[in-house]
């Protein structure tokens, strides 16, 4: 005979199968509502609001502050350099507006700048401080605490943006369907065998494709092994292997107006394969301006994409917008997030993805910047 104990335990764990069936039905509610993959001839409606826009005072500018001795190779200084010319174009943008703009490097100077200054938003384009992407958090902390408002990712966000092991876990817990993988922090760590082949070296910090090659994937678990011991020895920071899936690379941008966050996607269409034998972006092909271009991404993947992208939004704690990575293997048709970017290159140049992407849908630069500023104007009062 089963006793109060037994009973009741049984009656709680019921109780909570039906809470989180409840929860995942309201969370798949949720992300139908509001994914939206635009068609490329259809012109999406992004909420923007010139009355509020008046209300802006003082808009600040942060960009990276970049010297060659902070980083540890070439590739790693030039995949940041950038940052400087793209927050100029993002000020002119923004004068354009009638809005009062200037820049401001992320430097020693930096809070004390802004303090003088008092803003009334911050559009945070910082990726590094002292050529250290884990640093960049110090960015949103310092101006929660000085109660200065600002755009993209908060300290959370950029923690787990930061860091491909983590993002990675969380996708994972999310359901969301990533590569097998394993994190390696010290040279000569054995690759393990299980993973499955090819496979793709890459560091676990870091963007902009920094240590990705033109020969990054590798066939064998001894190349990989080679290519994990030169990683961790010349940037000094840990590795993720991870399983090469074969199949269209499509990238995935959210962005969130206030009102709805909206998915816009593109796939790749690769003029040649770096290595000869697969298609994927190379940090050389940054340098290529035909390297690929985009087109629509057809139904249902477009749809399914959408909902997991929803979630990957919120479980990693991004804000405003962010970009992703999606491999979809050719065989399974599963979409596998590769990488995640709060905080992606944000900038009106036709070469950085996310801009290129929201053009494929007829959204231009103007227009999201427009909106992301019109989103914090309204809260002022």
């Amino acid at each position: 005979m089963m006793g109060i104990k037994e009973l009741l335990g049984i009656k709680k764990k019921e109780e909570k199968a039906e809470e989180a069936v409840a929860q995942e039905k309201e969370v798949k509610a949720e992300e139908k509502q509001e994914s939206i993959t635009p068609k490329a001839h259809k012109k999406p409606k992004l909420r923007i609001d010139k009355d509020a826009l008046k209300k802006l005072g003082l808009v600040v500018v942060a960009y990276s502050h970049v010297e060659r001795d902070m980083f540890p190779t070439e590739d790693s200084y030039y995949a940041e350099v950038e940052v400087e010319d793209r927050a100029q174009e993002v000020k002119e943008r923004i004068e354009k507006m009638g809005i009062q703009v200037k820049t401001l490097p992320g430097d020693q100077y930096f809070l004390t700048n802004l303090l003088v200054d008092k803003p009334s938003l911050v559009v945070n384009l910082v990726d590094t401080l002292k050529g250290k992407d884990r640093l960049q958090t110090s960015v949103p902390a310092a101006l929660e605490l000085s109660n200065l408002p600002y755009t993209g990712a908060g300290m959370e966000g950029l923690v787990v943006g930061n860091n491909r092991n983590l993002t990675k876990r969380l996708l994972m817990a999310y359901g969301i369907p990533t590569p097998a993988f394993q994190f390696i922090r010290r040279a000569k760590t054995a690759v393990q065998e299980d993973l499955g082949l090819p496979l793709i070296v890459k560091l676990n910090e870091s963007g902009g494709s920094v240590g990705i090659d033109n020969h990054a994937v590798k066939e064998t678990i001894k190349d990989a092994q080679k290519k994990v011991n030169k990683m961790v020895s010349t940037y000094h920071i840990p590795v993720i292997v991870e399983q090469f899936i074969d199949g269209p690379e499509i990238t995935v941008v959210v962005f969130d107006d206030g009102a709805k966050k909206s998915v816009y996607m593109g796939q790749k269409v690769f003029r040649k394969r770096p290595d000869g034998k697969h298609y994927f972006t190379s940090f050389e092909s940054y340098d290529d301006i035909k390297a690929y271009t985009y087109k629509s991404v057809e139904e249902p993947l477009a749809s399914k994409i959408s909902q997991l992208a929803i979630r990957a939004f919120r479980g990693l704690q991004h804000k405003d917008y962010a970009k992703f990575d999606v491999r979809v293997d050719q065989e399974t048709n599963i979409p596998y997030f590769t990488d995640s970017n709060p905080n992606t290159c944000f900038g009106p140049d036709m070469g950085l993805p996310m801009t290129e992407v929201l053009a494929l849908h007829g959204v231009s630069f103007d227009e999201v910047l427009a909106s992301l500023l019109s989103k914090y104007a309204r809260a002022i009062k």
